[in-house]
């Protein structure tokens, strides 16, 4: 039965006379934080009673400790300040909380006399709007949400989950929170979802701090944002240690991250790092991908040898011998020698950029020795290796023969197919290594995502130059902004390098498709890490489950796991999982299938056309989902096809382009998958990867492509 408008109008018209006052009080409590910021300025200026000056930097001090309370808090009601507001729950007058309201918010906010007027949705006492069901209410009569924009309500929905203890006058409106959530149109951004989140999803958010956090599920149970709601709980619950230390979040693509970045700033929490694969070795941005065979032999372990092998090597175009003229005779170390004394030193263990000395010592200690077998008059060995180390041309060989190198430098060469054949001889089959060779022999496109792991490992293997002095910026008081003032200037609050490796918290989404090498990479930025990891193998493009599943048991450490498995699909109407959920079950029959929640009543759709005309049927499909739908439209295909269907679908801002692997953890209004048939086949693990871009779709869902649905499908 429709709800009468007028119904509507009033219950809205309460809330906002409620909401009016919470942001009354969030107004005040601005007011007394910029009053404090300009009390922790002042700091900077007054003297003290007797007419003395405050001690220069104590002033500084004071001043920074004052401003940087000051401007959190101020942050965090900006930040929370549109749609602070979002829930309600009514409790029965039999319950123990007799008849209470709660209302639940962004952030907590208290009124004069520090009763509660809003309760932070991460708060102990906020857990029941998210726990409560109809089977077991816990005291609840009635959970309502309310919809915003800015500061003005628009709507409000409502789920009675007590009917039994409701009045007869008890409003109701709305046909439930969730069910317009999932039915609302996609943006080309994630939202946060802390209005409609769900039982099994709350207890995944709220779960313990310390060990490894696993959360599994099938396509479009929400794994990504319940993570991402966790990182925001996590850092509620422990401040000090979560923030301190620093949370990364892993994703498997710009694309990616560029889609999830808001979530967590929309939450309040702007210090989390985000960084894709291709982002975890400092200045490198990677967003090109190796075909899929040539990616299984990077991701491999066996690599770990080949790079080893490498940072080892002598280096090109390097002086192959040492020749000096002292006191009347030569001295000179051939190319045996020197490689002799730079394996001895790199045997033990040394790493290269943290061994010239060391190099040094020994090409000094060689060449005494030839000075001691001459029978020549003696001289003290100080005043020799001083001679020696004064010279203009041992310094220039020092230069040339042991020079500070970065992982970039020697990946590089790699390209070269000799040196490869022989760091991969015994470890690597022939194709194997051509097909490396080839991956490197054209390094215009720069470095591809499975390449920063094997960057990542090199940096390990080479060390950091000791002898390389970073400058730091000198401090002058006269010109220093506050401590709030830089820290919160800018998006990414704290600045940490990628290769930083003392997070507290490491959060990596799509996991299942992290190879061992990528895995490695991963555990060294979380050695002292509590993890959260989200994935779902039926969705994997790793070829070896097991080698890569004792990798991540290596990255995770010893400590306790706890697993939550999400098993509703809010994202796919029924129709599309259906279509989807029976393709992965021919391929994968124990694949994690969930339970789709709402039907359109539209089928997918299978387009056939020839070659030359897929462009046109491509670009005719788009067209028919862009009038269909309200939100974003994707068009998923191999990247060679990528620019001419850029053109076909008319640069519409609503459209966007993507590999199979860029939309992994993406969800659009309507798909068009392009020749699934060509994606399937691409790799061994290509059936995985389709049934990705199937499941990418929350409303229509049409395939294009050259051959009949049944060739491919496999039904």
């Amino acid at each position: 039965m429709a709800v009468p408008s007028s119904l509507i109008e009033t219950e809205i018209a309460h809330e906002q006379r409620y909401v009016d006052r919470v942001y009354e009080r969030v107004e005040a409590m601005a007011a007394a934080a910029r009053e404090l910021a300009e009390e922790g300025h002042a700091r900077g200026r007054i003297d003290d009673a007797d007419g003395v000056k405050f001690d220069h930097f104590r002033r500084l001090f004071e001043r920074d400790a004052l401003v940087n309370h000051a401007q959190r808090r101020l942050a965090r009601l900006n930040a929370e300040h549109s749609g602070l507001v979002f829930g309600r729950l009514d409790f029965s007058q039999e319950d123990q909380h007799g008849g209470e309201t709660r209302y639940i918010g962004r952030l907590g906010v208290w009124d004069e006399e520090y009763d509660s007027l809003v309760i932070d949705w991460r708060a102990p006492a906020a857990a029941v709007f998210y726990r409560a069901t109809p089977v077991e209410p816990m005291g609840v009569l009635r959970r309502r949400v309310l919809r915003s924009l800015g500061e003005r309500v628009t709507g409000v929905e409502d789920d009675l989950l007590d009917p039994n203890a409701a009045p007869p006058d008890l409003p109701l409106v709305g046909d439930g929170a969730l069910l317009s959530a999932v039915n609302a149109a996609r943006g080309t951004t994630m939202r946060d979802i802390v209005a409609t989140i769900q039982q099994e999803q709350d207890q995944a958010i709220r779960g313990p701090a310390d060990g490894a956090t696993l959360i599994t599920g099938g396509p479009g149970t929400g794994k990504t944002v319940v993570a991402l709601h966790r990182a925001a709980y996590l850092l509620y619950s422990n401040r000090r240690r979560f923030e301190a230390g620093g949370v990364l979040v892993i994703g498997p693509s710009a694309a990616f991250m560029h889609y999830i970045e808001r979530v967590l700033p929309s939450l309040g929490e702007q210090s989390v790092t985000l960084r894709s694969l291709g982002e975890l070795v400092d200045d490198t941005d990677a967003t090109r991908r190796d075909p899929a065979v040539c990616a299984a032999v990077k991701g491999s372990l066996r690599m770990r040898t080949v790079l080893a092998r490498a940072a080892r090597d002598h280096v090109p175009g390097a002086p192959r011998d040492l020749r000096l003229y002292i006191g009347g005779r030569v001295f000179r170390l051939d190319s045996a020698q020197l490689d002799k004394i730079r394996l001895r030193i790199l045997g033990r263990g040394a790493k290269r950029n943290n061994a010239r000395g060391a190099a040094v010592r020994a090409l000094l200690a060689a060449m005494w020795r030839q000075l001691g077998g001459t029978g020549s008059r003696a001289m003290e060995r100080e005043d020799f290796e001083a001679d020696v180390r004064d010279r203009r041309e041992f310094r220039e060989f020092i230069q040339g023969w042991w020079p500070a190198l970065t992982p970039g430098d020697v990946l590089g060469w790699l390209a070269d197919a000799d040196r490869l054949g022989g760091y991969a001889a015994g470890v690597l089959t022939g194709k194997e290594a051509e097909q490396l060779g080839a991956s490197w022999a054209d390094r215009s496109g720069g470095w591809s995502v499975e390449d920063v792991a094997l960057l990542d490992e090199l940096r390990l293997l080479l060390g950091v130059p000791r002898y390389v002095v970073q400058q730091e910026p000198e401090w002058e008081p006269a010109e220093l902004s506050t401590y709030a003032e830089r820290e919160f200037g800018s998006r990414d609050r704290v600045a940490r390098p990628a290769d930083y490796d003392e997070y507290a918290h490491v959060l990596v989404d799509e996991a299942q498709d992290l190879s061992p090498m990528q895995w490695r990479m991963v555990g060294r930025r979380g050695q002292q890490a509590s993890w959260t990891v989200v994935g779902d193998q039926a969705q994997s493009s790793w070829p070896d489950p097991t080698e890569s599943q004792a990798a991540m048991d290596a990255a995770l450490g010893a400590g306790p796991r706890h697993t939550y498995r999400l098993t509703t699909n809010y994202r796919n109407s029924a129709e599309i999982f259906a279509f989807a959920g029976a393709f992965i079950q021919t391929i994968t029959p124990d694949a994690d299938i969930p339970h789709a929640v709402r039907s359109t009543g539209h089928e997918p759709e299978h387009r056939v056309t020839g070659e030359p005309a897929l462009p046109a049927a491509v670009g005719a499909a788009v067209s028919d989902l862009l009038s269909a739908v309200a939100g974003t439209v994707g068009v998923i295909a191999a990247e060679p096809r990528h620019r001419e269907l850029i053109a076909a679908s008319g640069g519409d801002p609503r459209v966007s382009v993507v590999t199979p692997l860029d939309c992994k953890g993406m969800e659009y209004d309507g798909v068009v998958v392009v020749e699934p048939a060509e994606i399937s086949a691409e790799s061994t693990m290509g059936p995985r990867i389709l049934y990705v871009a199937l499941t990418r779709a929350t409303q229509r869902l049409i395939t294009v492509g050259t051959l009949p649905k049944d060739v491919w499908l496999g039904l």
